[in-house]
């Protein structure tokens, strides 16, 4: 019984947690939707209000809308009147106290990860942590900022450690390039190794491998 019952956890625990993912984005999506239908219907009369409402109400249509809108505004970004657009934008934004804090650093966040010319993530890293006799796997994410280097006076990286088997909390760090160790394996087979706590080794003829220990590091 008990062999049946592991064996049924190994089929549906991956698709479990690929559908409650999934589920989530959409969610989330359905949800920024839903804000934005709220707000028009506070300033609509009351029968154009209800009208919306039912229409709200349709199965999936707030996802198939926000999908629709941002693969619309992709289209307007990459076009040079869109361009020009976003640069108003952009200086509106970066007057408004608090706000251009906030935004100046998501969109610097989002254009290094989503572009492929960035350096987030660009290596998976061995580094010495918690202390100076083990070793984690972290990702490098850039070089320091000017006058970080500049009181440092050495060599630094800056890397995000992971949590396990979230991966997506973890530990901003700055340490010296010589005290890293880069690794063969890509950033994608270092993530699934992270967060598989070790028990899925890299599938990769340059990655780990099964019968490698943490002493050939």
């Amino acid at each position: 019984m008990k062999k049946y019952f592991i064996a049924g956890i190994l089929v549906w625990a991956p698709m479990a947690v690929t559908i409650w993912v999934i589920t989530w984005g959409l969610g989330l999506l359905d949800g920024v939707f839903g804000s934005v239908v709220q707000a028009i219907m506070a300033v609509l009369p009351r029968e154009s209000a209800a009208e919306l409402q039912r229409f709200r109400e349709l199965p999936a249509v707030g996802i198939l809308i926000v999908v629709a809108v941002v693969m619309f505004t992709g289209l307007i970004a990459i076009n040079f009147a869109g361009q020009w657009w976003l640069k108003v934008w952009d200086k509106f934004v970066n007057r408004i106290p608090v706000v251009r804090s906030i935004y100046s650093s998501v969109q610097q966040v989002s254009s290094t990860l989503f572009s492929g010319s960035g350096q987030a993530f660009s290596k998976a890293l061995l580094i010495r942590y918690p202390h100076p006799n083990s070793w984690a796997i972290a990702f490098q994410t850039g070089i320091p900022a000017k006058e970080v280097s500049s009181k440092l006076g050495e060599d630094y990286v800056n890397v995000f450690l992971p949590t396990t088997p979230n991966p997506t909390s973890g530990f901003f760090m700055i340490v010296p390039r010589a005290e890293t160790i880069q690794l063969d394996m890509s950033v994608e087979e270092a993530l699934k190794h992270i967060v598989s706590m070790g028990s899925v080794p890299p599938t990769s003829s340059t990655g780990l491998t099964s019968s490698q220990s943490p002493s050939h590091f």
